[in-house]
Parts: structure tokens; C-alpha cells; sequence
């Protein structure tokens, strides 16, 4: 029986979890292996700045689409060039996860969707402690009740090839 074939082109990492569940935590480790690493959090932050300091906060759903524009046109260079990428968006809805996967697939890459399930009283706490910084992560300020709307609205992936990774508390 043959072994099956290797995959020796570009990889990305398509992260999928609610805001606060360790995405840029596990695509900055990934950054360190050599991939390259895109963020809508650090995109706008570049771009434009600090939530409610350098712009007004009614700016940030159009500002969010488009560093994610930016991203999604950015992404197929990286594939072409060879580049194993990780996307850290929340990817929240199947919708939004299908469109990349057909990105990639497109641009000759090879994905994996990581799903972080972390338990919503832990997410709750980390949002907490990273609303003390002053960083890209930190830009949009997610208090509980933005919290529960996002756990209320996220799609959790269900069959579409995750990989799921429990965190404890």
C-alpha cells in the first residue's frame, strides 16, 4: 500500500473562535515557525489607529471591512509566492470561512480551519484583563454584553474539516 502524497505547498491556518479564545496567542506561534500572520485587529490599529481615540467608534464596522479586504487581497500573493500564512480573524460565520477556504484553494494553498472552544466564563475574564492594554488586541473594547451577542451569533464550525482545540479554564 502506498503512503499517501505529501503536501509540499503553502499552508494557512484559518482561526475560528470567539473573540478572547487564544487565536493571536496560537497564530503568533505560528508567526514564529515562519508564517506569515494577518490581522484585522492589527490592520486597523495600523491604519487607523486606537477604537475611540483615533477614530470614532461609529467608523469601526466600515474600517473592519475594509482591513479585511485588505487581508483577503493580500492572502493569494502570499499563497503564489509560496508563504505559509495564518489568518487571526474570528471567523464566525460558515459563510466567511467557506469564502477563504475557496481563496486559498484558488491561489494553489492548502488550509486548515483551527477552531478554539473556550468556555464563555474564561473568555469573559481574558476580555477583561486585555481591556487593560494598549495594543492592536486591544483596540475594540468587548464588554459582556458584546460578548454574549458574539456567543449568541457565532456559527460554530460543524463538519467543514476543523480542527478543534478545547481550552481549559
Amino acid at each position: 500500500m502506498e503512503d499517501p502524497p505529501v503536501w509540499n505547498g503553502p499552508v494557512v491556518v484559518l482561526m475560528c473562535g470567539v473573540a478572547g479564545s487564544g487565536k493571536t496567542t496560537y497564530a503568533q506561534r505560528l508567526e514564529a515557525e515562519g508564517y506569515v500572520r494577518l490581522s484585522i485587529d492589527e490592520e486597523i490599529w495600523q491604519r487607523f489607529g486606537r477604537f475611540g481615540i483615533d477614530y470614532d467608534p461609529v467608523d469601526y464596522p466600515r474600517l473592519s471591512q475594509v482591513a479585511e479586504a485588505a487581508i483577503r487581497e493580500r492572502l493569494p500573493f502570499l499563497i503564489e509566492h509560496g508563504l505559509d500564512v495564518v489568518v487571526d480573524v474570528s471567523f464566525w460565520q460558515r459563510m466567511a470561512r467557506d469564502r477563504y477556504k475557496r481563496v486559498v484553494e484558488d491561489a494553489g494553498g492548502r488550509w486548515r480551519l483551527v477552531y478554539l472552544r473556550v468556555d464563555p466564563a474564561v473568555l469573559q475574564r481574558r476580555l477583561a484583563d486585555r481591556a487593560q492594554r494598549f495594543d492592536a488586541n486591544a483596540a475594540f473594547p468587548i464588554t459582556d454584553e458584546i460578548l454574549s451577542a458574539y456567543l449568541s451569533g457565532f456559527e460554530v464550525p460543524s463538519g467543514e474539516g476543523e480542527e478543534v482545540v478545547t481550552l481549559k479554564p
